[in-house]
């Protein structure tokens, strides 16, 4: 059993066989264990625009995500598994854990047996490239497929607004009304099966290195 944390009610780690769904009424904060664990922790006030729109800077603090992410690490490294989060995350810095480099490769990311890495979803069918960091700890850490991947812009979007506009509006920023946000935030299929096969191969705490 995989337990995954912090996922969207009803997406898509919800009726897959061996794995536990954690939503927000849930409260993946109180996990308390013992399965391995996939935890994608909300990253809306550790990102760019963590202090809120640009039109209204500073509204929120940085960091303030009512310590999902503090919980999520910690359910990493006492049960195993994977936690993944947006690349340039300043909950690295915040937690003291080590970057990634982003031509990709594992690199250790701290003194609890964490390791590390930048891998794009666009490799593993999301519509954009989706550069993501992966905190990973006790699990066998897979060869990805590593660094970057070609930008992703229609001939239509370059024609229509040329290139450097188009790159800075990104290919999920077009999808029209709410559908860009639910684009931009999904876990793809290939993906998420990624991220449980690593979480499935977590040893026992008293195994783990």
């Amino acid at each position: 059993m995989i337990a995954a944390l912090y996922v969207e009610t009803d997406g898509c780690y919800f009726g897959l066989p061996g794995v536990d769904p954690w939503d927000e009424a849930r409260d993946a904060r109180l996990y308390a264990g013992p399965h391995p664990v996939v935890a994608h922790p909300p990253c809306q006030r550790w990102g760019r625009f963590w202090h809120g729109s640009t039109r209204k800077p500073h509204q929120f603090k940085l960091g303030d995500d009512s310590g999902c992410f503090e919980a999520a690490l910690a359910s990493v490294r006492k049960f195993g598994g994977v936690l993944e989060h947006p690349a340039d995350s300043r909950a690295w810095e915040a937690f003291g854990l080590a970057r990634p480099s982003r031509s990709g490769g594992w690199v250790s990311a701290d003194f609890e047996g964490g390791w590390t890495c930048y891998v794009e979803q666009g490799f593993y069918g999301h519509e954009s490239r989706k550069p993501t960091w992966l905190y990973a700890a006790h699990v066998d850490l897979p060869s990805l497929t590593w660094g970057r991947g070609e930008q992703r812009i229609p001939q239509w979007m370059i024609d229509r607004y040329g290139y450097e506009k188009a790159r800075r509006i990104g290919v999920v920023a077009m999808v029209g009304g709410k559908d860009k946000t639910r684009i931009r935030n999904a876990t793809p299929t290939p993906f998420r099966d990624l991220l449980v096969r690593i979480a499935a191969t977590a040893k026992p705490k008293r195994e783990a290195a």
